[in-house]
C-alpha cells in the first residue's frame, strides 16, 4: 500500500428538496384547501475516523463528495424524504484544514469521532404552510435551499508512542525493522526512506508504536534534502528517539544539526522528552564507541545509549527507555464527584 498523507477533496452537501404546490381534490369536497408537502432537508458531507487505515491512498482515486438532495414535496400534505448522507472515511490522526491551508476545521484522533463538514440545503416549504384564516388558498411555495460545496485539505499526521529522528543512514530503518515486523526500505545510501514507516515492538508486557520519518540534514527546515514536511507525524509523539550515525566523523555536530532543525521547525518538537541513542557500534572498537558515546553524552546533555540493530545489542534497554519516558496516564476521576 503507497503512502500518502495530504490530499484536496471537494465536498457539496444535497440541495434542500422543493416545497409542492397542490391542492386537495376530492369528490364531494368543494372545497378542499392547499395540501402541499415541504421539501425534505439535503444530506450532510461528514467526516469519520475509522480504525483499519493509515493513509490518505484513497483520496488519490476519489476527491468529489456529494450528499444527496431531498426529495421535492408532494400533494396529499407529503414531506419529502431527506437526502443521505456521504461519509468521508480519515484514518486517525487527520487533520481536515479550509482551503487556505492554514485554517484547521477539525482534528480527528479517536476511531469513532464525527464532524461535520457542509450541512444540507433546507428543504422548501409546500403551500400548506402558508395557509391562514386570511390566506385559505396559497399559491406559494418554495424551492429548496441550495447546499454547501468547499475544497478542503487532509493532512495525516501518525500517532504513535515514540518517534524516531535523525540524519540520513542513522539507522533509523533497521532499528525499526529489527524491533518490529515492519519491513522499511533499507539501503547504503541516504534517503533510502521516502515516507514515514510505523512498527509496533513489544517490550515488557505492553505494545509501543514507533514512527519513523525520512531523515533531517541542515537547512531541511528551507527546503533541503526532503525538508520538514514529515515532522508533522512526530508532532504526536510524547516522546523522541533520536539516533545517531556512530560510524561519523563528528557525532556530536550530527546530533546538533538534527535539534536545530526541531527548533525551527516549532510545535514543541524541541521541548520533548527525548531518548539519544548511538547507532551501528558493532562496527566499532570498544574503545571508538565509548568515546564516542561520551562525546554524543555531552552534546546532548543525557546518558546516551549504544545500540546494534545487527546484533541486537543495546535495544532492549532503548525500548525500556522509551516506554519509561512516556506520560504516566491520569487516573480517572472517581464516582459520585461531580457536582452540577
Amino acid at each position: 500500500m503507497k503512502f500518502l498523507d495530504e490530499a484536496k477533496v471537494f465536498v457539496k452537501s444535497g440541495d434542500g428538496g422543493d416545497g409542492c404546490l397542490s391542492f386537495r381534490r376530492e369528490k364531494y369536497v368543494e372545497f378542499g384547501g392547499p395540501d402541499g408537502g415541504d421539501g425534505g432537508r439535503g444530506g450532510d458531507v461528514v467526516a469519520e475516523c475509522v480504525d483499519g487505515l493509515n493513509t490518505l491512498i484513497d483520496f488519490r482515486y476519489r476527491q468529489h463528495f456529494k450528499a444527496r438532495r431531498g426529495a421535492h414535496g408532494m400533494g396529499k400534505n407529503r414531506t419529502g424524504g431527506r437526502g443521505g448522507d456521504a461519509v468521508v472515511r480519515v484514518p486517525a490522526g487527520t487533520q481536515i484544514l479550509a482551503d487556505d491551508r492554514q485554517t484547521v476545521i477539525a482534528d480527528l484522533t479517536e476511531p469513532g469521532q464525527r464532524v461535520t463538514l457542509a450541512r444540507g440545503g433546507r428543504g422548501g416549504f409546500g403551500n400548506t404552510h402558508y395557509k391562514s384564516s386570511v390566506n385559505q388558498a396559497p399559491r406559494r411555495a418554495d424551492p429548496g435551499g441550495p447546499g454547501e460545496e468547499c475544497w478542503l485539505w487532509l493532512r495525516l499526521k501518525l500517532i504513535a508512542d515514540a518517534g524516531v529522528v535523525g540524519l540520513p543512514n542513522a539507522g533509523k530503518s533497521t532499528f525499526l525493522a529489527a524491533v518490529s515486523r515492519a519491513r522499511p526500505k533499507i539501503a547504503d545510501y541516504p534517503f533510502t526512506t521516502l515516507h514515514p514507516n510505523l512498527g509496533v515492538a513489544y517490550v515488557d508486557g505492553r505494545d509501543l508504536v514507533i514512527a519513523d520519518i525520512p531523515g533531517l540534514v541542515a537547512g531541511a527546515h528551507e527546503g533541503a534534502g526532503l525538508g520538514i514536511r514529515f515532522l508533522g507525524h512526530v508532532e504526536r509523539c510524547p516522546v523522541l528517539l533520536h539516533l545517531v550515525d556512530g560510524t561519523g566523523d563528528d557525532v556530536a555536530a550530527a546530533y546538533r544539526t538534527v535539534r536545530g532543525e526541531l527548533d525551527a521547525y516549532g510545535a514543541g518538537l524541541a521541548d520533548k522528552p527525548e531518548v539519544v541513542a548511538l547507532t551501528k557500534c558493532d562496527a566499532l572498537t570498544a574503545d571508538e564507541a565509548e568515546a564516542r558515546r561520551a562525546d554524543l553524552t555531552r552534546a546532548a546533555g543525557t546518558d546516551a545509549a549504544m545500540v546494534s540493530a545487527l546484533t541486537g545489542a543495546g535495544v532492549e534497554a532503548v525500548l525500556r527507555a522509551l516506554v519509561a519516558a512516556l506520560p504516566r496516564p491520569q487516573a480517572l476521576e472517581p464516582a459520585g464527584t461531580w457536582t452540577p
